[in-house]
């Protein structure tokens, strides 16, 4: 058994942030129905290259959309309009990340579809949300857009270098998360009230939650967070170092934790232990520069392995950089089932990061590969709303599906 395999989701949507909740939602066992414009469908089928298979798929689409059945509907016209009706009165989830109004002139929005179903859990994920100021609650949200806005860039980046966004799609697989908690949180008052509700998600409230500490340095000190590159602004010595033959991140978390990385390390830090000006936290975050200065030339003395057996021999947490190969590759990544292969229909056998949701009674696990544009079309109608031949045929004429016949 898995933990949702008695719930529906209606997918609307598209690219990262809703396709990142509903493929986790599928992963943890629900029947995710993903609807796509015939033409083209998921804009990331089109993302790439990198494309595999004799059709090339795009290795982006297929990332973040296994577990699903593809469903094709035009809903440009009433027909597909009525078919995502009929869809979401059946549905318990409904996943969508248009700009907020677009849907409501399709007469798809909350307040519509839950007058067919008022059980329906109702996820809108956008860039600024669905209240607030309205010269931004329609605005498109992408990416590197919020992550300017919401503060993250001027984090990244070496402290007198430009800012940088986040090597990932960070404020996309955010705003997904959020909308899968959001989701559970809703399903479980569902179970009480008997009732569901909107679900409102939004990327740039996302990267606000992540300032966190940053944001509790300006809203209670007055301070400016800024770039530090690979330094901790609170924490020292708790950053990046190079070494005889490549970089090593170290985190000296506490002062337990430096005594004991000066007295592995031995001189010239051992006497350093106890030296007034690194002997608690505090003072070694004011005295960083100077510390760094015994710090950086006996990194450099050292190969990353001798660095890494010296501090975990010691307690001290210490950790390569690793490539996004190497980590893929890691031992604990592949005993963790964090890698996981599946066969795709055209693209053949597959590759896909595992479910990261542990549960030891009740887990998920990736079933489907992600589906070819309206493979389930006509499966999934008949099996969910009990369409007859004759019915189909009509939509297929009508050119709901694509074009027409």
């Amino acid at each position: 058994m898995r933990p949702l395999d008695d719930l529906l989701v209606l997918d609307l949507s598209r690219i990262l942030s809703g396709p990142y909740c509903t493929m986790y939602l599928g992963d943890l066992g629900a029947r995710v129905v993903k609807v796509e414009h015939p033409d083209g469908g998921d804009d990331t089928r089109a993302f790439g290259p990198p494309f595999i298979g004799t059709t090339n798929e795009s290795t982006y689409f297929l990332s973040v959309n296994r577990n699903k059945e593809s469903v094709a509907l035009d809903l440009k016209t009433e027909g597909g309009r009525a078919l995502v009706r009929r869809l979401a009165e059946k549905a318990d989830i409904l996943v969508e990340n248009f700009r907020p109004g677009t849907l409501d002139k399709l007469g798809l929005a909350y307040a519509d579809v839950a007058k067919l179903n008022p059980r329906l859990i109702f996820a809108s994920i956008s860039g600024f949300g669905h209240a607030g100021d309205p010269s931004y609650s329609r605005r498109p949200g992408y990416d590197v857009v919020i992550q300017g806005l919401g503060g993250l860039q001027s984090l990244t980046g070496a402290a007198d270098g430009p800012p940088y966004k986040v090597g990932t799609s960070i404020a996309d697989m955010v705003s997904g998360m959020y909308a899968l908690i959001g989701v559970l949180t809703a399903l479980h008052a569902r179970h009480r009230t008997g009732r569901g509700q909107h679900v409102d998600i939004s990327m740039l409230d996302g990267q606000i939650s992540l300032l966190s500490y940053h944001a509790g340095a300006h809203l209670n000190a007055g301070t400016r967070p800024g770039r530090k590159g690979n330094a901790h602004p609170s924490i020292a010595p708790y950053e990046t170092f190079l070494a005889k033959d490549g970089w090593v991140n170290l985190a000296v978390g506490n002062d337990a934790l430096w005594r004991a990385f000066a007295a592995a390390v031995g001189a010239p830090l051992a006497p350093l232990a106890l030296d007034p000006r690194y002997v608690t936290n505090a003072a070694r975050v004011q005295n960083r520069t100077a510390l760094l200065e015994l710090l950086v030339p006996a990194f450099a003395a050292r190969t990353v392995e001798e660095w890494l057996v010296l501090c975990d021999r010691a307690g001290v947490p210490a950790g390569p950089i690793l490539g996004v190969d190497e980590a893929l590759a890691h031992p604990q990544v592949i005993a963790r089932d964090m890698v996981v292969g599946v066969e795709h229909p055209t693209a053949g056998p597959i590759r896909v990061t595992g479910v990261p949701i542990r549960l030891s009674e009740t887990p998920g696990d990736v079933r489907l590969p992600p589906p070819r544009l309206g493979e389930h079309t006509e499966s999934a109608l008949a099996s969910l709303l009990g369409l007859p031949e004759s019915e189909l045929a009509q939509y297929r004429a009508d050119g709901v599906f694509g074009r027409k016949s």
